[in-house]
């Protein structure tokens, strides 16, 4: 069964020579039945152009209620106002020069960070060759005057000009040791940035590290700039027990785990390989205490799959290869990204829209809430990047999600139907000490670095 890889999107699906396209139906639901009964739209945004939006990043201070939308297809960003979740409302849009001109999908990822009391936006962009700016890994925000529109200027543009093609992914990190870091996907490893090195104008663009694709698989990932041999997405923490922040990707050979208390000199600990069904890894999220991990793999009829990491990340073994659990909404379909708030997973499923998922018994999740983003028929998604709208993949529906951990917010960016602004009765709102765990997501405390972390009195430097 050949792999066949949509360009730009690093989406893989298995498709089996003999099997045909499975006819276009209707709406899973009946009338009435979009929604599970305990999950609420708060605010509904349409965003123009399908297959245009992709992933979302939702500031944390509630002072600041602003969401930032990467847009593909149309090359740039959109900046949501959620101050009354009910009234969202697209403050501001970033577009890039001469659009006609670039060849490739454009932003693809976007995340927020605070540096010295600035506010900023990374936007991660994907261009190939044949027009301008192939290079371009990111553009850099100061968004700090929001919501005031024209307050917004650009601070700074990353290229990355040996492995051009951009970057699909950027995870922003406060590290222990005080610094601001951002996370690039960019061929064969990670690029790691010191943002206020960037910043000042460093002659490196700030770049300190790279956390390389371990060859796991044989496919000699050092020498291939392809996707196939890179990180797709990563996930940071702390880790308090052990004191060490941590690295989780998701790329070639399944899902790696590094020690990044030094970052420039990362360490590899554990990997998960050898996993049936599972030849290249696409998302990777761990519990708060990084005890299992929610894993992804880019194909249709996949589950997400649940992983014990202990016994790699102790020393037990030297790769993880089964999980012991699994789940999706759909046997169609396909799970995407993963938001994890112990004990939920907030999950956008593509067809399936925003899932709800209960994981406090790792071997045995559970659904617990869905809303339906997506309404249309069963596998009319992304065709190409010629051809997106032509296609019969179930790549369509639910894209990116982020959670607000002060009050719960859910925030979806759909491929067709654009933005939405979720609650969930009785989540109102997520700190893991409540639950007796670390108090560790994708959301970071910019103010005070990781809970449990050496408190650090001023930027360190090195």
């Amino acid at each position: 069964m050949p792999v066949i890889r949509l360009p730009g999107l690093a989406l893989f699906l298995i498709i089996a020579t003999s099997q045909q396209a499975a006819p276009a139906q209707s709406p899973k639901f009946p009338p009435g039945g979009q929604s599970s009964a305990n999950l609420h739209v708060l605010s509904h945004i349409p965003m123009g152009k399908a297959f245009s939006m992709t992933n979302l990043d939702i500031e944390q201070d509630l002072s600041r209620p602003f969401v930032y939308a990467a847009r593909m297809r149309v090359q740039g960003l959109d900046v949501i106002d959620v101050k009354d979740p009910r009234r969202a409302a697209v403050i501001y849009s970033w577009r890039i020069e001469s659009p006609e001109l670039h060849v490739g999908i454009g932003g693809m990822d976007a995340k927020y960070f605070k540096l010295n009391g600035r506010y900023y936006t990374a936007l991660a962009m994907q261009f190939t060759q044949g027009g301008p700016d192939a290079d371009l890994g990111a553009v850099v925000f100061d968004v700090t005057g929001l919501p005031n529109p024209g307050s917004v200027r650009e601070a700074g543009r990353i290229r990355a000009g040996d492995v051009p093609g951009g970057f699909h992914n950027v995870f922003a990190y406060k590290h222990s040791d005080g610094r601001v870091l951002l996370f690039a996907s960019n061929g064969p490893h990670a690029n790691v940035y010191d943002m206020a090195k960037f910043l000042s104008g460093d002659p490196r663009q700030g770049l300190i590290a790279m956390v390389p694709v371990p060859d796991t698989s044989g496919w000699q990932v050092n020498n291939c700039h392809a996707v196939t041999c890179s990180y797709h997405d990563f996930y940071l923490g702390y880790d308090a027990a052990t004191h060490r922040d941590l690295f989780y990707g998701a790329g070639a050979g399944g899902y790696h785990i590094y020690d990044v208390s030094r970052p420039e000199e990362p360490k590899r600990i554990t990997s998960i390989a050898g996993v049936a069904g599972v030849t290249h890894g696409h998302t990777f999220t761990p519990t708060p205490d990084g005890r299992y991990a929610v894993a992804e793999t880019e194909y249709q009829y996949a589950p997400l799959r649940i992983f014990d990491l202990k016994p790699g990340v102790e020393g037990q073994v030297k790769t993880i290869s089964r999980p012991i659990g699994a789940w999706t909404a759909d046997w169609r379909g396909l799970p995407h990204n993963t938001e994890v708030r112990w004990p939920y997973v907030f999950t956008s499923s593509y067809e399936d829209g925003l899932q709800v998922i209960n994981m406090m018994d790792p071997t045995n999740p559970y659904t617990v809430g869905y809303y339906y983003t997506w309404d249309g028929p069963h596998q009319k998604g992304y065709g190409s990047d010629q051809n997106p709208e032509g296609g019969t993949s179930i790549y369509s529906g639910a894209f990116g999600v982020d959670v607000r951990n002060a009050d719960g917010l859910v925030v979806i960016l759909d491929f067709n139907t654009g933005f939405w602004a979720l609650k969930m009765d009785g989540f109102d709102g997520w700190d893991g000490r409540q639950w007796g765990l670390p108090n560790v997501s994708s959301a970071q405390d910019w103010d005070h670095g990781p809970e449990g972390a050496p408190k650090i009195t001023k930027q360190a430097s090195r």
